[in-house]
């Protein structure tokens, strides 16, 4: 099967194209033609429009949408997510766990592993767990019943229902050193998170291999003179990659200026940290179990008031990004998926180009999403 998309802008890391052709045979992209180029035929044809076509949005934190939960017990809840996130242009993702039970854990990722052999929506490249070993001073919206120091045999147990790409973790727990050398043995890239560490602590986890920080700013050691903590190394270490949630309420517009101007961008993520309230109306929700409640944009425990997850899209995260620091989107696009698919070692996600998965958000100049192509095949109607 072969498609042309014409009339494209094509926005792609490094390059901007303006009125481009995309050829498509069955799953990759075969070639990109720039304007005036004669175009072959093609057994269906999509015309673009003039609207922006990017490499398909890859999401690596999210814990779900349309009301469910990627912990939730009900086996469609995964069909329902991986369809939303179609929605927001994301054709690859990490459904995102929470510090629950290994049972609970276990169960979970029987199903996303279900979803994944046969997917309705995005792709699932891995899942990440967020948790459960979790500094208990730095819980954020993790419950507290199952907060528990690392343990590598574990995380065996649960790569072994299904491939587990990332997890979210506090490296100043005891063990966690040795668990980091552990999780690089698997294939699981380590992130530290929901972490009260010192620069010196994480500095005794890069030398074990730990190069990444979740949710950067939340749920981490704040910026201090006498001490950098987590804030101040992950914008002084050009090497360490940062998740961000750029929905302008876990990070106000200047702190993402900010970010953006200081830290190389191919170490910067785009992320979600959406929980299942997101594409839905606000009102009373949950998060792992916990009560939430979503107002204004926010969600947030209902408990304490502590910020749970979020309702941010991807294709919304791109658009604040973009307004903020005026950054050209040629620039900014590799915050979306390449530097997550460099992250996780997958070589033919993340780009418009010859070779690449046809793996394609299109998106109009309000950034909202007109249709996705997932390995070639329009997902929207």
């Amino acid at each position: 099967m072969s498609l042309l998309i014409r009339n494209a802008t094509v926005i792609t890391p490094g390059l901007r194209l303006e009125d481009a052709a995309i050829l498509i045979q069955e799953e990759r992209i075969c070639r990109v033609f720039p304007k005036g180029a004669t175009l072959p035929t093609a057994e269906e044809t999509y015309d673009a429009q003039g609207m922006m076509v990017f490499p398909g949005f890859l999401d690596m934190h999210f814990h779900g949408a349309m009301g469910y939960e990627t912990t939730t017990d009900d086996p469609k809840a995964m069909d329902a997510i991986g369809r939303a996130k179609i929605l927001e242009g994301v054709t690859d993702c990490c459904p995102t766990t929470l510090t629950l039970s290994e049972e609970r854990l276990a169960k979970s990722l029987g199903y996303i592993e279900a979803y994944r052999k046969a997917p309705t929506g995005a792709d699932v490249v891995g899942t990440h767990l967020e948790g459960p070993y979790v500094n208990p001073e730095c819980l954020g919206a993790q419950n507290p019943a199952y907060q528990r120091n690392p343990e590598s045999a574990e995380i065996r147990r649960l790569h072994d229902v299904s491939p587990v790409s990332l997890i979210t973790y506090a490296i100043e727990l005891p063990g966690a050193l040795e668990f980091t050398e552990d999780l690089l043995q698997m294939g699981i890239v380590p992130s530290c998170g929901h972490t009260n560490a010192t620069t010196q602590q994480f500095a005794a986890g890069q030398a074990r291999g730990l190069r990444r920080l979740t949710h950067f700013c939340n749920q981490m050691t704040k910026l201090h003179h006498r001490e950098i903590g987590m804030v101040g190394t992950g914008l002084r270490q050009k090497e360490v990659y940062l998740e961000m949630i750029c929905d302008k309420i876990h990070l106000c517009p200047d702190m993402i200026d900010l970010i953006f101007r200081t830290k190389n961008l191919d170490h910067i993520l785009l992320i979600t940290d959406a929980m299942e309230a997101s594409h839905l109306q606000e009102g009373k929700y949950q998060l792992g179990g916990l009560d939430v409640i979503v107002k204004d944009g926010a969600a947030r425990l209902a408990s304490n008031g502590a910020l749970a997850g979020s309702i941010l899209k991807m294709n919304d995260a791109l658009k604040n990004v973009y307004e903020v620091t005026g950054l050209p989107l040629e620039e900014l696009v590799r915050t979306t998926s390449l530097n997550q698919a460099q992250e996780l070692g997958i070589t033919d996600l993340g780009r418009v180009e010859a070779g690449f998965r046809a793996n394609l958000a299109v998106l109009d100049k309000d950034f909202q999403v007109r249709q996705v192509f997932r390995r070639g095949k329009k997902m929207m109607a």
